[in-house]
């Protein structure tokens, strides 16, 4: 299974008038994050599946991403993808989708970061996914803890 994590892209500062549940993609937050699923596109990424955190501005780009990647299934929303999450939890959803081919998460730091360490079996390793970075994952096997190989991270200075 070739995993795609993919980090919100910027959003608006809370405050008393948006909490942070609500704060929803900046016009540039979508203009990055549009440069790297156009080249996430053109190296051929096609999940079969989108999950996303429920804040909006992660379910704000895995529709992005949806529409993108023209994924036919609706997005599954989870909380195992908030910002403080689990990696183990995320684990734990994964292994029940492992006759798919392809899935792309939609989260949050610091969960992200952890979480790309932990896919590939090193959670010490220090990972910066930056607000719109895209990672890709492969997965052989889902016993035991996970080992994962790094295929590829973009981010959007490098999809500019």
């Amino acid at each position: 299974m070739r995993i795609y994590l993919l980090r919100h892209g910027i959003a608006e500062d809370a405050g008393p008038r948006t909490p942070d549940f609500k704060r929803e993609l900046t016009d540039e937050g979508r203009k990055k994050l549009a440069g790297v699923l156009r080249l996430a596109r053109r190296a051929g990424v096609q999940p079969e599946l989108v999950i996303s955190s429920p804040l909006v501005r992660a379910v704000q780009t895995a529709e992005m991403a949806r529409e993108g990647f023209r994924v036919e299934a609706e997005i599954h929303e989870t909380r195992a993808l908030v910002p403080e999450g689990s990696p183990h939890k995320v684990w734990e959803e994964l292994s029940g989708l492992r006759n798919l081919d392809s899935v792309l998460l939609a989260g949050h730091e610091p969960l992200l970061s952890s979480l790309t360490a932990w896919l590939l079996g090193t959670p010490e390793l220090q990972v910066q996914m930056t607000k719109g970075a895209m990672v890709c994952i492969e997965m052989e096997q889902f016993r035991g803890e996970p080992h994962g190989i790094l295929r590829w991270m973009v981010t959007p200075k490098l999809a500019e």
